[in-house]
């Protein structure tokens, strides 16, 4: 496989376009397959729907509260300096603001790393170095995305409604916006600014949940040698905590897709986290018993409302 690459974490295959081998800092490859500009388009599109379906619904309610103090009180009272009206004009304009950038902060940071329009159409926000998504990188991707399209169309609509706007400055908004929103188009993997300065790209067919992770039995894998099957190894709970639901979907990856070089690196990798000596020739059968194990564990766990999310955090 040629690198197209000068970045040392990430190696391109040929074909098809938009797949990629993401490398981990543990050394291992992942397959991934970037996120196609349509269908970030199409993602933005409907966060940005619920997004004004959102502030629709607190306007509403705004007024409906104003209309109940009115309803209650003297009319006069609500259009007071301090009164009703300017109490839902501050809240509204809190609502609206955290709408427009806490919407994504929370999704983004969260499990899947995904905004309710981005899980519509099966795509979600990646480090491309292979690492954990930080909250760094979240936070810069969408301040960024404020100088890209939201604090732009603020402006060209404020000065409209105002009548204050030329022409000349309609026309630089215009331009601005859609520089952008066309820049994905001209880069391979379909980065827009934010992702450049974050850190971060948007890729497709990644697991949801723990609950969509299948892997090949371990029960009914052998060894084509010795036909042993991986049932022979037993793991303490010591040597499955070490590890939780990212990692397990990582080591997902590299049974259904892994080359039998990926196989050592991460048997090895796995030995030397939890004190066993790595063997040679059995990978394969050696991790998918550690998968199950290790699934298992953290299967039970979520049954009783504890669940770790990787190998830096403790049980939430």
């Amino acid at each position: 496989m040629n690198s197209t690459t000068t970045d040392p974490w990430i190696r391109r295959s040929t074909t098809p376009k938009l797949d990629r081998i993401m490398v981990s800092p543990e050394g291992v490859p992942l397959n991934v397959t970037v996120a196609t500009a349509g269908a970030r388009a199409g993602a933005l599109t409907l966060d940005i729907i619920i997004i004004l379906g959102l502030i629709l619904g607190v306007t509403l309610l705004g007024f409906l509260v104003l209309w109940g103090f009115e309803a209650a009180f003297d009319g006069s009272i609500v259009l007071e300096e301090s009164g009703p009206l300017s109490v839902v004009a501050v809240l509204w304009i809190i609502a609206v603001f955290l709408f427009r950038n806490a919407y994504f902060l929370y999704f983004e940071l969260g499990d899947r790393a995904a905004t309710w329009g981005k899980r519509a159409v099966g795509i979600r926000v990646a480090a491309r170095d292979g690492g954990r998504l930080t909250a760094e990188a979240i936070i810069a991707r969408n301040i960024i995305r404020d100088i890209e399209l939201f604090l732009p169309l603020v402006f060209l609509t404020s000065g409209e409604a105002e009548g204050t706007m030329s022409d000349f400055t309609a026309w630089a908004g215009f331009l601005w916006v859609l520089m952008f929103l066309l820049f994905p188009l001209f880069n391979k993997d379909r980065l827009r600014c934010g992702d450049l300065i974050a850190g971060t790209w948007v890729i497709q067919n990644v697991k949801r949940n723990l609950d969509g992770v299948v892997a090949p039995s371990a029960e009914l894998s052998a060894d084509p040698v010795t036909g042993e099957t991986a049932s022979r190894y037993e793991f303490s709970d010591s040597d499955l905590s070490v590890y939780g639901e990212y990692e397990l979907q990582t080591l997902e990856s590299v049974l259904r897709t892994g080359t039998d070089e990926a196989l050592e690196t991460v048997t090895a990798s796995i030995c030397n986290k939890i004190g066993w000596e790595p063997g040679s020739g059995d990978e394969r059968i050696f991790l998918e018993a550690y998968y199950t194990a290790l699934r298992g564990k953290l299967e039970r766990g979520m049954r009783f409302g504890k669940r770790r999310k990787d190998k830096f955090s403790s049980d939430i």
